[in-house]
């Protein structure tokens, strides 16, 4: 059945539509992503709640794996926070792309070049970002989560990580 949706594109101004297996390469070279089934049904429904939460609790020593992300909107120039998993390795920050990489947060840390986020209670500037595939990452993403937590991410659907690289 043909979904009118595939043949304009999202129904969202200013967005590509990325479709399960479609493979859209977008200019900087990685591949555009959809949040898995899972995520899309179960989770995203969910962030309305969670989110203003998550905004509390993140960066803060206990929530470790929690990090706040303060980034500008491309378009608006708004400054947005956005609570995000990631973890350290190195001067890494690791950063599973749950919802994929057309999340706005991402999109606009992207377009910046960068962010500031505050990962255990202290703030960083963090620069020069870059999407991998969940291959391409598998080193960093072994040093910087546990094997519960990558395990978690398999189960999640989560096929691409933003790293970035901490400038202070």
């Amino acid at each position: 059945m043909l979904n009118l949706k595939m043949i304009i594109g999202s129904t969202r101004p200013g967005r590509a539509a990325a479709h399960d297996g479609d493979a859209q390469v977008a200019s900087a070279g990685y591949v555009v992503t959809r949040p898995a089934w899972f995520v899309r049904v179960a989770i995203g429904p969910m962030t309305k709640v969670l989110n203003p939460v998550m905004r509390k609790m993140a960066g803060r020593p206990p929530f470790r794996m929690a990090a706040l992300v303060r980034h500008t909107g491309r378009r608006s120039g708004r400054q947005y926070v956005t609570p995000v998993g990631a973890q350290f390795t190195g001067n890494t920050v690791v950063i599973p792309l749950t919802f994929g990489t057309e999340s706005d947060w991402s999109r606009n840390v992207r377009a910046a070049g960068g962010c500031s986020i505050r990962l255990g209670g202290t703030d960083h500037a963090a620069v020069a970002p870059e999407v991998l595939s969940a291959g391409d990452a598998r080193p960093v993403v072994r040093s910087a989560y546990t094997a519960w937590q990558r395990g978690m991410f398999r189960m999640l659907g989560i096929k691409q990580f933003l790293l970035l690289r901490v400038a202070d």
